[in-house]
């Protein structure tokens, strides 16, 4: 059985983070843990909320501390109910000292992480890719998968593929963590930046690996700059696709596949899943 985990805001609980953790739990017949996030300093009001006639209101801070714990405490039995409806077994960790801190010993203790592409834990609006999800992604330990708002089941694989021992770690930690999805249509793509040179780097080796695991994997051969050819063909793609990626690598250099690349997807809101392995 593997463990995975799924990062929640209980004052912003995101639907979509919960079906995919819960399908991925199902198919996997794994445990999956809740992390309720919280910090200290993160409320769901402002400061002039607690503002009285008489300054600030030591009775409006308690209704308001009161209704963010009963806002919280109703996503967790949330979560809770809808993994009992799907016969997952699951277990609620509520965190509440330092958010990030608190995430990233998660990850310790986990198989997969599984967070929101616009989680911020925090009032503070961002776009994707958010500060609170990029610090989490540079120092996660284990892999993980950013996931849109919006829930779409996975019917295709995309596989990016760069030479690296990072792109091919990522493929081996996917095809491990979600055997399931190995019936799914799946595709290795790689970008060549030589009009002249369009193979993959260690063809046979590559070929021979994915065959071993994806047989009826397909591959696409794209030239030009990377980073813009892989969102363009990312674009035209389903949303029914996931992503495999190597990134957020710490002291390994990737010709391509670094933490940009996956910041550049996320900022493009491209409303499919990426699957993300660091390699160290």
């Amino acid at each position: 059985m593997k463990k995975l985990s799924a990062a929640f805001d209980g004052l912003k609980f995101s639907e979509g983070t919960m079906r995919y953790a819960i399908r991925m739990a199902a198919d996997d017949n794994a445990l999956l843990t809740g992390v309720f996030l919280e910090s200290f300093l993160y409320h769901s009001f402002h400061l002039f909320d607690m503002v009285g006639s008489q300054g600030v209101s030591k009775v409006k801070l308690k209704h308001l501390l009161e209704k963010d714990k009963e806002t919280r405490l109703n996503a967790a039995s949330r979560f809770q109910e809808q993994c009992r409806q799907i016969e997952v077994e699951c277990t609620i960790h509520h965190d509440k000292i330092f958010a990030l801190d608190d995430l990233i010993k998660e990850s310790i203790y986990s198989d997969l992480m599984l967070i929101g592409a616009h989680e911020t834990v925090s009032n503070i609006a961002e776009t994707p890719p958010t500060t609170f999800v990029c610090d989490f992604l540079a120092e996660a330990q284990c892999p993980v998968m950013v996931v849109p708002r919006k829930y779409t089941d996975i019917q295709k694989v995309i596989l990016l593929y760069d030479g690296s021992p990072s792109s091919v770690f990522a493929v081996k930690m996917f095809n491990y963590l979600l055997p399931f999805l190995r019936e799914r249509e799946t595709e290795v793509v790689y970008v060549s930046q030589d009009e002249t040179h369009k193979e993959l780097p260690e063809k046979q080796l590559i070929r021979e690996f994915i065959r071993c695991h994806y047989p009826k994997a397909d591959y696409k051969i794209l030239v030009g700059n990377p980073e813009d050819e892989i969102i363009s063909y990312l674009k035209k793609a389903e949303l029914n696709t996931m992503v495999v990626m190597g990134a957020y690598q710490r002291g390994v250099v990737s010709r391509w596949f670094k933490s940009s690349m996956a910041n550049k997807l996320m900022q493009e809101e491209l409303s499919i899943p990426l699957f993300i392995a660091h390699y160290r």
